[in-house]
C-alpha cells in the first residue's frame, strides 16, 4: 500500500493473515518454513489491496470530476486495463474494457472513468456484473443520456483449473439509456473501437 495503513485496516490485514497461515497449513505446507514466514502477511496485504473497491465510493469519484459541456455526441475511453478476482474461485481475471457515453450537459474527467473501472474491478466479481455496474454508475452519477461498455477478459479459473482452456477469453457488453433502442448508436460505438 502506498500510504500508511490505519490501525483499523492493519487489524483487518492481521486477521486475514492468520486465516492465510491456517490455509497454508491445511494445504499441507509448513508456514514456518523460511520461504513462507512472511507469506501470510504479504498475501493478506495483497488481498486487501485487490479488494479495495469495497472501500471507495465510485459515485463520489465521478461527482468530483463533472464538468459542464454541451455538444459532444459520444465520448469513448478505450482499452482500460483492469484486474479483478472471480467471486466463485477467488482467482484473478483480467482484461480491457472500453466505455462510451453520451453526455447530457456534463462530461466526466477521463481519469475518473478509469478509476470507476478500478473501483468495481477491485471486488470479488463476475465479468457480467462488472460491465453492468460500470455502465449504471456512469449513467446515474453523470446523468448521461446513455452508456455502453464492451469488456474482454481472460479468467484464470478457466486456465489453471477446471477445463484448463488456455486460449479462451470472454466478452461481455452492457448498455443503457439511448443505446437500448438505437442499434445505429451501438454500431457507431463498435466502429469507434476499431479506430
Amino acid at each position: 500500500m502506498k500510504n500508511q495503513l490505519s490501525d483499523s485496516n492493519q487489524q483487518k490485514i492481521d486477521e486475514i493473515s492468520q486465516h492465510i497461515e491456517a490455509i497454508i497449513r491445511l494445504v499441507g505446507e509448513d508456514p514456518t518454513r523460511e520461504g513462507l514466514l512472511k507469506t501470510p502477511q504479504r498475501s493478506a496485504k495483497a488481498l486487501y489491496y485487490l479488494t479495495s473497491g469495497y472501500r471507495v465510493n465510485p459515485g463520489e469519484m465521478i461527482e468530483q470530476a463533472l464538468f459542464d459541456h454541451e455538444g459532444s455526441k459520444i465520448i469513448v475511453v478505450k482499452d482500460i486495463e483492469f484486474y479483478s478476482m472471480c467471486e466463485h474461485h477467488i482467482l484473478p481475471f483480467f482484461g480491457r474494457i472500453s466505455i462510451g457515453y453520451i453526455p447530457d450537459g456534463k462530461i466526466i474527467g477521463l481519469s475518473k472513468v478509469a478509476r470507476v473501472v478500478n473501483a468495481y474491478a477491485r471486488r470479488l466479481q463476475v465479468q457480467e456484473r462488472l460491465t453492468a455496474q460500470i455502465c449504471d454508475q456512469i449513467k446515474t452519477t453523470a446523468g448521461a443520456k446513455g452508456v455502453i461498455a464492451v469488456c474482454n477478459a481472460q479468467h484464470l479459473c478457466m486456465k489453471m483449473r477446471g477445463v484448463e482452456k488456455q486460449d479462451s477469453s470472454t466478452t461481455t457488453i452492457d448498455y443503457n439509456g439511448v443505446f437500448e433502442d438505437n442499434p445505429a448508436l451501438r454500431d457507431e460505438f463498435m466502429k469507434m473501437l476499431s479506430v
